[in-house]
């Protein structure tokens, strides 16, 4: 995950639950395949980078279009699905087509 900590921005009851938009469960890969993140349906994520498996997890949250995360070391950060595409941080994901 990229990005500066801001503890500002951490929601401060952040339920781990499903999440408002079930759209966004699955999972989301960049063009090279280099990132690949796992939103999963109880509201949590797991971010694999390469060959490093779990090397972010957390959990997210979904308002509308917008993302906010925390991963379980409190760092945040936020994304956004535009045009069927997740934008989080300088990342861009797909998702992932079986």
């Amino acid at each position: 995950m990229t990005g500066t900590a801001r503890t500002d921005h951490v929601p401060e009851n952040v339920p781990e639950n499903v999440p408002e938009n079930a759209d966004v469960v699955g999972m989301w890969v960049t063009a090279d395949g280099h990132i690949r993140q796992e939103l999963l349906p109880d509201g949590r994520y797991d971010e694999a980078r390469g060959t490093r498996r779990s090397a972010y997890t957390g959990r997210y949250t979904v308002t509308g279009d917008h993302l906010d995360y925390v991963d379980d070391t409190g760092f945040t950060a936020t994304g956004e699905i535009r045009d069927g595409v997740l934008h989080h941080e300088h990342l861009v994901l797909h998702r992932e087509r079986k």
